[in-house]
């Protein structure tokens, strides 16, 4: 059963999109085998905060990885108010947040006018497909693909219609609009496939087909896992292949640089490896570094700029599109041919050498005896760019593309030089020297003195980021960002561990120079969460104050870690309070009944105080902290914002015991509220009885579950016997009766199976308080049907354990 949460607070459970369901915000679709699910994404590294439609891999693969992207021309702000549905003309549509369509599959008319509905599915092998419910297909998204190519998806031509199905790349790693790089079927109808720069340059090809392998990709022999398949007949003309380990993870990918990739994923390494790219040299993709840039195979980044140049767009170029290349620092200053730098003047341009790098092919010829001729023949035309002079001069004109560092001294016929504006080229003479070593001397001095204001500065705002944090964290300041490195020392290199929660592993610490104390989360599930969205919805969660809820104090983000930052609880979680054994002091009535108020109160604030109602989805014993006073706060909640569409994943970390979560988990159903409810009317019992729910599991002589708690407490309550003897053997009976039977009243209401019979949490906290009173509660019905069948148990297992 899959859940996913993504910054809402309902979830969809199933394979298919149909005209009743929409597909919005966090509700997803999931294939029936759990491979693939399709949905909302915001891409790792997207700097506009943009959101698609796309499948990616559900299970085995721990890393996000789309497969394909709908609207990838065309993203949308706000996915909690774009819609991806089928219409009523049949065609799948996305509506961005204005209402205004953005995508559709675009189904031929005749579809619209058939008498059956349409439905979408997506399936285990990654394809989403809308057909009628007669059965017939109408739309594949494999003959749409993006840049991924998956195991059985046909590659090639329909000779039919003229459809071709090729590969596009991706802007940038964070971007997933078209990128420069395509890959498809040569369209005159030979059986080899070409990659092209900017739909038109073509500098690879597979080779023919010859029977078994393509001629240009030997490798492909050696490669016993995979079965390939080319097909060429009146209809199409496609290659296809397939795994013969059924349960291996492979797909082939057009890179944002324009190599091709076969990868395969390694569960024990939890990665993906490379089998094989071509062109097997990074550098022989046309263009890769864009214009003056200069790739290297060898280093990391292999792309980078030449003296004189810099990256023309910086964040594209960390996300690795560099189709933009390099530019000059200082654009060139040419304005015809008295404008020259070759006499020293430093109003024009000049040339500037750049060692080991491989020259520039079909250069022009231009008519020179000597070095100094052929620089004069460049620098006299303004379009001339860069020349070299060997055994005879060659210039070239425009932007320079393919330049490759040299892999020994013998490549290329010389060495290059770049047209540069004068100022960023050294002159050589006398005077300039002179004046170079005197700016040098004045840069120097300048620099030692920012050295040591530098040094100032840093132990100043060092020590006020240590005031900060230490104000933050006792004096209830704003919510602070702080660096990594001080969280990580803050807690010993995160060395103490408290203790792991369902979303991640909690570690004490204490910040530097003080004794305040302070709980470090370390944040799990965040695959897909960029970094400027972590921090929106960290600081949507900070300005969330109340007496019965944690208080966070700060968060740090480096990478992929992901902190955030909390009050320390010295008596720990409400887990081992209840069910610590020996070790743990038995809490009075009195306290337990002050817990359960309070953490009543905190869901309540939750649901009904905030701007915008929180779900919390993962009440349970764990998540309610007891500070130094045995007041109760609430943890972890809004952690299904933050993790998102992996909150399924990490919801499997309940195991073993009946959990806390309401039966429409399970059935599908939109989550409200009440889920919430459910959750606490579970945890209430545990505070009554001091032990888990499911700590006795007897059937009697007759087959009935009688011992299971919430079962216990319900008959009891129904049939309005003395309830003493629910109480915690360790309390000897001493409660307050009136107090005792209205927790048992209104945990008995919290758990019913209709969530319209649940309470709010505001009418709990009145039941509590006395200010309201309930009737005695039926039995729900799950309950009911353990109480006469044993067998039973089997269902009402799959409803709660995970």
């Amino acid at each position: 059963m899959a859940v996913a949460i993504h910054g809402s607070a309902w979830c969809f459970a199933s394979d298919t999109i149909s005209a009743n369901s929409v597909i919005s915000g966090g509700r997803t679709v999931v294939s029936r085998g759990g491979n693939f699910e399709l949905g909302f994404f915001s891409p790792a590294g997207n700097r506009n905060r943009s959101y698609y439609v796309g499948i990616w891999y559900k299970k085995a693969v721990s890393q996000c990885t789309p497969v394909w992207v709908a609207n990838r021309a065309a993203p949308v702000s706000d996915p909690a108010s774009s819609q991806f549905a089928v219409a009523a003309d049949g065609n799948l549509v996305l509506f961005n947040e204005a209402g205004k369509l953005v995508w559709s599959s675009n189904v031929i008319s005749s579809a619209a006018s058939s008498n059956g509905s349409t439905v979408a599915v997506i399936m285990d092998t990654g394809n989403l497909v809308l057909r009628r419910e007669d059965g017939e297909f109408l739309w594949h998204s494999s003959e749409h693909p993006t840049d991924t190519w998956l195991p059985g998806v046909h590659l090639g031509l329909n000779k039919i219609t003229g459809d071709v199905q090729a590969l596009v790349s991706w802007k940038s790693s964070g971007d997933p609009a078209p990128g420069l790089f395509t890959m498809g079927i040569d369209p005159n109808g030979t059986s080899q496939y070409f990659t092209n720069w900017n739909g038109t340059l073509t500098f690879w090809s597979s080779g023919e087909w010859n029977g078994n392998i393509f001629a240009g990709i030997p490798e492909m022999t050696s490669h016993d896992k995979y079965d390939f398949e080319f097909v060429s007949d009146a209809n199409a003309s496609y290659f296809t292949y397939s795994l013969q380990d059924p349960t291996a993870i492979s797909r082939l990918v057009l890179d944002v640089s324009g190599q091709v990739r076969n990868l395969m994923w390694v569960p024990s390494a939890d990665e993906w490896m490379i089998v094989w790219t071509e062109p097997h040299k990074l550098c022989d993709v046309y263009a890769v570094c864009g214009a003056f840039g200069i790739c290297n195979e060898k280093s990391e980044p292999f792309c980078s700029c030449p003296a004189g140049f810099c990256p023309s767009s910086v964040g594209d170029w960390e996300l690795g599109d560099h189709s933009h290349g390099c530019r000059r620092n200082n654009p060139s200053r040419c304005y015809g041919s008295a404008n020259s730098s070759v006499d020293g003047n430093d109003d024009g341009d000049a040339f500037l050498l750049a060692p080991g790098i491989s020259l520039q092919r079909n250069p022009s010829l231009a008519q020179a005896s000597s070095a100094h001729d052929c620089r004069l023949a460049c620098l006299r035309n303004c379009d001339c760019t860069a020349y070299s002079y060997g055994s005879r001069c060659a210039i070239w004109y425009g932007d320079l593309l393919n330049l490759q560092r040299r892999v020994d001294d013998t490549a290329g016929m010389g060495d290059l030089y770049l047209r540069l504006s004068a100022m960023d080229v050294p002159s050589r003479g006398r005077k300039r020297r002179i004046v170079l070593v005197s700016i040098a001397a004045v840069v120097a001095s300048i620099l030692a003195l920012s050295v040591i204001v530098s040094v100032l500065v840093r132990m100043f705002r060092r020590r006020q980021r240590s005031i900060g944090f230490m104000q933050a964290a006792s004096e209830g300041g704003n919510l602070v960002a702080f660096d990594y490195s001080y969280v990580k020392k803050a807690t010993k290199n995160f060395s103490e561990k408290l203790g792991g929660g369902s979303f991640g592993s909690v570690y004490k610490g204490t910040l530097p120079r003080s004794v305040v104390a302070i709980a470090v989360k370390k944040l799990e599930g965040l695959l897909c969460m960029g970094e400027k969205q972590f921090r929106n919805e960290v600081r949507t969660i900070g300005v969330i104050q109340h007496v019965n809820l944690v208080r966070l104090r700060g968060f740090s983000s480096r990478g992929g870690e992901r902190l955030l930052v909390y009050d320390y609880m010295p008596n720990g979680s409400l887990d081992k309070a209840l069910f610590g054994g020996a070790a743990a002091p038995a809490l009075n009535w009195r306290v337990r009944f002050q817990i359960a108020l309070g953490a009543a109160r905190g869901l309540q604030y939750l649901h009904e105080g905030c701007r915008d109602c929180i779900i919390h989805c993962d009440i349970k014993p764990e998540n309610i902290l007891l500070d130094e006073g045995l007041v109760p706060k609430v943890a972890d909640f809004g952690m299904a914002k933050l993790v998102g569409r992996e909150f399924s994943r990490v919801l499997t970390t309940v195991r073993g015991t009946i959990g806390y979560l309401a039966p429409e988990w399970i059935s599908g159903v939109p989550i409200t509220a009440k889920a919430d409810v459910y959750s606490y009317g579970m945890v209430l019992m545990e505070i009554i009885s001091g032990r888990r729910n499911a700590r006795c599991w007897a059937a009697d002589e007759e087959g009935r579950l009688s011992e299971y708690f919430p079962l216990v407490a319900a008959r009891k309550v129904s049939k309005g016997e003395a309830l003493v003897g629910l109480l915690d053997e360790r309390l000897n009976g001493d409660a307050d009766e009136q107090e005792l039977d209205r927790a048992c009243r209104v945990a008995c209401w919290c758990v019913q199976d209709e969530e319209a019979r649940r309470p709010t949490m505001e009418q709990v906290v009145q039941v509590l308080e006395g200010v309201m009173t309930v009737d005695v509660p039926p039995i729900p019905a799950s309950l009911h049907a353990l109480s006469e069948d044993a067998s039973f148990v089997s269902m009402h297992t799959i409803a709660y354990i995970l």
